[in-house]
This record gives structure tokens, C-alpha cells and sequence, in this order.
């Protein structure tokens, strides 16, 4: 690498002195040794490039495959992989830039000169850094958690160096930034085991009370999804314009919410049909004179 600066500052040094002579034949034989010298850096950058990244691609699958041997979690193990990969990638394209005879001891000086300014333009990638390490240690959600955060809820499907990917319910990706989520609000639908269907079962005026409770009940207590412990809970909640409604709160699985959700539903209306309960309409009483 040196040798080919060396070179190169010579042959320049050689057109010079061939410019200021008027020996122009010279200057020609000149330019083509320059021509030569720069043609076998770039070759030879070349070449680091296609094998550098042949390399980086093998040592990524090589890092992922212990990793996966090790049976690391699949939060830390997203996260160190991207980590490698940006890290490899870095480590290459400063070896092309050495190749092309570009001195890396000025280069490497030319960054640390440029690095409060390239820090202010990154400042944001280095939050979302820092926000990814945050994640990884206090680790408020892992790989296949279902999250809801910046507006947006999907399944974690990776933790990256930068960002976290999600794949919303109709199979969208979304990557929200880790400095945002590392310092807002993230509700996690999957961390605790069990949660809580909360619904509100409206019936007409005149209904029976004890009626409504009892129907509810016996359907909830014939799901064997639905826990006896907590007990389901089954009570009048409000008295509302055009109708009367029942709180309902059931305990499941976390797993089975949203099947014990839909199948209330639909279970409620058959049943209450069964049993003659009539469901409220809006009305408009119109009192003419």
C-alpha cells in the first residue's frame, strides 16, 4: 500500500519535471505509468471489496449459527448480528480506502476533526444506539412480545442496532426508532401470563336483571377457557339513554384473549336470542302537540 503511494508520487513528480522540460514524449510515458499505478490500486480495491464482502457474509452466518447454537435470546441475538454486520462493513470500506493509496493516519484525522459535526448529524442514530442498549439490559419486551408504542402495535420481530422491527397484525413492517421507544411509553400485551377481557353487554329496558347475569354466566362458565380464578365477573354498569348495560370481565390465558373476545360475541347473541333478551335500538320519543 505504501509502495503504491510511493510509486504514484513519483511518476507525479516525473510528469512535473517532463511538463517543465517540453518533452512531451516523456510526459506521455509518464501518464501511463501513472495510469498503471492507479489502475492496480483500484484493481486491487476491487478485489477487497468482492472478497471483503464474500467474507463479511460468511462471518455473519457464522456469528448467527453459534449464536443460535448457544441458544442466546433471540432479542440479544438480533441485536449482536446487526451489530457485527455495520461493524464488519465499517472495517471494510476502510480497508478499500487504504487500498486506493488514501493515507488512513490522515483520513483517521480527517474524521476526528469532522467528529463534532458528523456527531451532530448522527446524533439521532447514536440516541437510538444508546436507546438499543437501553432495551437489551432492562429488556421491557423480547422477540414474538406484541407491543403497542409511538403509535403504532405489532409483533417484535427484531431488535436491531438502530431500530425495532414490528409486523403488524395484516403483515406490515414497521421499524420505530430504539431512542423513542427507550424513552416512551411501550404497553406490552404478552410480558404477564394472563389478562383480562373487559366487555360491555347491553340489553333493552324491562330486561331482567338476574336474566342478563345468569345468561352471561352459564356461558362463561361452560368455556373452559375462561378462568374460575379470578372469578368472571358479571354486574349492571351504567343505565345509558337507550339501553341497559352489563360490565363483563373475564380472566384468561394470554394466549387465548382475542378467540374468548370473538366467541363471547357471537355465544352472547345466541344465547340472549335462546332466551328471548332483547337487544336495545336507539329511540326517539316525539311528543306532539
Amino acid at each position: 500500500m505504501i509502495i503504491y503511494q510511493a510509486e504514484t508520487l513519483e511518476a507525479a513528480n516525473e510528469v512535473v519535471k517532463a511538463v517543465e522540460k517540453g518533452e512531451v514524449s516523456q510526459l506521455v510515458s509518464q501518464l501511463i505509468d501513472l495510469s498503471v499505478q492507479a489502475g492496480k490500486s483500484i484493481l486491487v480495491a476491487i478485489l477487497i471489496l468482492v472478497v471483503g464482502r464474500f467474507i463479511v457474509k460468511l462471518i455473519n452466518k457464522l456469528v448467527g449459527q453459534m449464536l443460535d447454537r448457544r441458544k442466546v435470546d433471540p432479542t440479544i441475538a438480533s441485536f449482536t448480528k446487526s451489530f457485527v454486520n455495520v461493524l464488519l462493513m465499517v472495517l471494510l470500506i476502510i480497508t478499500v480506502v487504504s487500498a486506493l493509496g488514501v493515507n488512513t493516519t490522515s483520513f483517521a484525522a480527517l474524521l476526528a476533526s469532522a467528529g463534532v459535526a458528523v456527531g451532530m448529524a448522527l446524533s439521532g442514530n447514536l440516541q437510538n444506539l444508546a436507546g438499543g442498549l437501553l432495551l437489551l439490559f432492562f429488556k421491557p419486551y423480547k422477540v414474538g412480545d406484541y407491543i403497542s408504542a409511538q403509535g403504532v402495535e405489532g409483533v417484535v420481530k427484531a431488535i436491531q442496532i438502530f431500530h425495532t422491527v414490528l409486523t403488524t397484525v395484516d403483515n406490515k413492517e414497521i421499524f420505530v426508532p430504539n431512542g423513542a421507544l427507550s424513552s416512551g411509553t411501550v404497553v406490552n400485551f404478552s410480558r404477564n401470563d394472563l389478562r383480562r377481557v373487559d366487555q360491555v353487554v347491553t340489553v333493552e329496558y324491562g330486561t331482567d336483571v338476574n336474566a342478563v347475569r345468569e345468561a352471561v354466566m352459564d356461558i362463561a362458565n361452560a368455556d373452559s377457557r375462561i378462568l374460575k380464578d379470578p372469578a368472571p365477573f358479571v354486574e349492571l354498569g351504567a343505565l345509558a339513554d337507550s339501553s341497559v348495560n352489563f360490565t363483563v370481565r373475564l380472566w384468561v390465558k394470554t394466549a387465548d384473549y382475542w378467540g374468548v373476545w370473538f366467541d363471547m360475541n357471537r355465544k352472547v347473541y345466541e344465547e340472549f336470542n335462546k332466551r328471548g333478551i332483547g337487544f336495545p335500538f336507539p329511540q326517539i320519543q316525539v311528543h306532539q302537540s
